[in-house]
Parts: structure tokens; sequence; C-alpha cells
């Protein structure tokens, strides 16, 4: 049901990113290619790994979830930073979501890392209450900052 994805499983990884942008109301913003995918996570220095829940009848790859390590100053080890997660709406309810958390879960355990993160949209309840029905609770103290495009150009000194 859930295994670390491999350079055939790009295309329907990036028209799952596609379909995920568009259901957040940013298709506009989902700029990634193939390519850059396939660099991002099999190329010499992958800046990222990706797992996917693949149908199991038929094979057929029905979701991922695309993570990379980062580091907690206070905890003094990496964790996990959960970029996507993404079953496709006919998939759901069968398990896959929970089975693509637990796949990260084992592997933060197994190497050590404490914890497991990732954001969600406020309005996207049926995402919260999935996390929530397995224990995950909200970091409501802490807002999420994001510099892009114009504002990173400024923010570095280059415009």
């Amino acid at each position: 049901m859930i295994r670390p994805a491999t350079p055939a499983d790009i295309p329907a990884i990036h028209a799952f990113i596609r379909e995920l942008a568009e259901y957040e109301g940013a298709l506009e913003e989902a700029k990634a290619t193939e390519e850059q995918l396939h660099e991002a996570l099999f190329g010499s220095r992958p800046a990222a790994y990706a797992h996917v829940a693949t149908d199991d009848s038929t094979g057929a790859v029905i979701g991922y979830a695309i993570w990379f390590l980062n580091f907690s100053t206070w905890r003094g080890v990496h964790g996990i930073y959960l970029e996507d997660l993404y079953v496709r709406p006919t998939a759901r309810g069968g398990g896959h979501g929970k089975a693509l958390l637990t796949a990260l879960a084992r592997i933060c355990v197994e190497r050590g890392y404490q914890r497991l993160e990732w954001s969600v949209l406020n309005w996207n309840t049926p995402a919260i209450d999935f996390y929530e029905a397995l224990g995950a609770r909200p970091q409501d103290e802490w807002t999420v900052y994001r510099l892009t495009d114009e504002a990173l150009a400024k923010a570095s000194g280059t415009s």
C-alpha cells in the first residue's frame, strides 16, 4: 500500500500536486515541472523525499507524501516536515492517508527524529479532523511567514 517513490512515479506525483493546488484554490502557484521534481527527489543532492500510496488491487498510485528533514535546536535532532499529503478523492476512506502518515512516523521513530510536522489550511476542516483523530495537535501559538517573488528579491538585497 505504501512504498518509497521511484522516478517512474513522477508523472503521477506531478498530477497530484496540481490536483492539490486546485483544491486549495492556488493552481496558478503550482509551477513545479516534472523535471524539477525529478531533480529534487532523485538528483545528485535530493532536497526532498516521497512515498506513494498504491491501490491494493490495481497497484495504481493514488496518493503521495513529499517530505524533507528539518532540525530542532531545542531537541537537538532532525525531524520530518511533511510538505504535501494527498490522496485522490475517489480513494479516500481506504486508510491510505493514515498509512502514509504512519510510514513517516515510523521513519521518525526508527531514526531517532522527534517531530513530524506539517501545515494545514485553516478552512480545511476534513483534513484537520483527520489529523486530530490521529492525535496531532495544532500549534496555534506560531504563525507561518513567507517571502516569495519580489519580497524575497528585495529582502535579499538584489532588487
